[in-house]
Parts: structure tokens; sequence; C-alpha cells
């Protein structure tokens, strides 16, 4: 892992556990301590963390979230070595539901082209993305524009879930939590998240290793 994703790996982690210790994240990532403490140094330099005795915490707010392009460029070296695996859960003939956000981007990107597939998406980047492969059928829910993130929400693209019966759902989450389940920034990126679970069969949640959080023992 290059020190750039390390550092926006352990960011990402600090946002959303709130504090980690230095002996924490050097065991983590299988570093020494003086390398996590540079690394920490750099993220409090960048206004992301603020260190304390033995660790550091998070200086930006849990309801922030960076736009989707921006996201995509730290996290794409993490979610490359695992989207061909994502890619093969799909089967021939299905209906899925592709979520917004970076990971299921990644996913979209690694499907088979020749896979014959009808997907529904409210996002944009996700639609795009999949208009590159013939054989899937793209279906775009309505709604309005999420500023940032190129996705759909509101009641309309709610409304576009309801009474649906898809094979799949593929979903990305902003946190893993032991304690709380999966979680979300937005309010209405949730709804949407929640119309779309319930209209699939199967549901697979997408989150690379800095979206797990784990519940103080």
């Amino acid at each position: 892992m290059s020190s750039k994703l390390r550092r926006a790996t352990i960011a990402n982690r600090l946002l959303n556990s709130g504090e980690a210790s230095i002996a924490e994240l050097a065991q983590i990532f299988g570093t020494s301590e003086m390398t996590i403490r540079r690394d920490l140094e750099l993220l409090e330099i960048e206004g992301l963390a603020r260190r304390i005795r033995g660790g550091a915490i998070s200086t930006q707010s849990r309801s922030y979230q960076p736009p989707i392009l921006q996201r995509s460029v730290h996290e794409a070296l993490a979610k490359q070595k695992n989207r061909r695996g994502r890619g093969r859960t799909l089967v021939a003939g299905e209906t899925t539901i592709i979520d917004g956000g970076t990971t299921t981007l990644q996913m979209a990107r690694a499907i088979n082209p020749g896979i014959a597939l009808t997907v529904i998406t409210n996002s944009l980047l996700v639609a795009t993305e999949l208009d590159t492969k013939p054989e899937i059928r793209t279906l775009v829910t309505g709604g309005k524009l999420r500023h940032g993130e190129m996705s759909l929400v509101g009641s309309r693209a709610k409304a576009s879930f309801i009474d649906l019966n898809c094979d799949s759902v593929f979903i990305g989450a902003a946190g893993v939590s032991e304690e709380k389940g999966l979680t979300e920034y937005n309010l209405e990126d949730t709804e949407i998240k929640l119309a779309a679970i319930r209209s699939g069969r199967r549901v697979i949640v997408l989150a690379d290793a800095s979206k797990w959080v784990r519940s103080p023992s």
C-alpha cells in the first residue's frame, strides 16, 4: 500500500471511529509506529486529523462526505483489487440494482461486457459506465441530482424502486459497524438504499476494509 493510500485510509478510519491509537494503526497497516506518526503529522497539516497523546482524532464532521470524483482518486487502488470478484457475483439474465458510490462504480467497471443483464441504477456515473457494455440494458431512476455525487435522490428516485422484484441489489456504505450496522452520510441516500434493499431477493453490501468500524469491547 502506498503512503498516500495509507493516509487516506487512516483519515477515513478516524472519520468513522472518531479516534485511533498509533499502536493500533501500526498493527493494522503492518508498519512501524514512527511511520504512523509521520502519517498523522501530514494528516494534521492537511486538516484531517488532530494528534493526541498516543494517537489521533478526526477533525472532520461525520456528516461531511467529499465529492465522489475526489473519493474515487483516493480509493481507486484499494477497490480495484477486489472489483473483479464483485463482478462475478452477477448471473446472466438477472435484473439487478446497482447503488451509487465509488465501490459500486468500480464494480460496474468490472462487469463482463458479454453478460446480458438488466440494471437499474440511480447513479449517472454507473449508467455511463454500463453504456460501454452493449449486452446490458440500463434503466436510470428519476429524481433530483445530488450535487457532487452524480446520483439521483428524492421521492421520484425512491418511487422507482417500489413494486420492483429484483434478483440482486448491490449497495455501498459509508461505514459498517458491529453495533449500528450499515451507516451513511446523507439521509436522502439512506432512503434510496432502503427502498432498493426492499426490492431485492439478494442483497450484497460492497465495502472495503477502511469502512469497517469495530464496536468497543
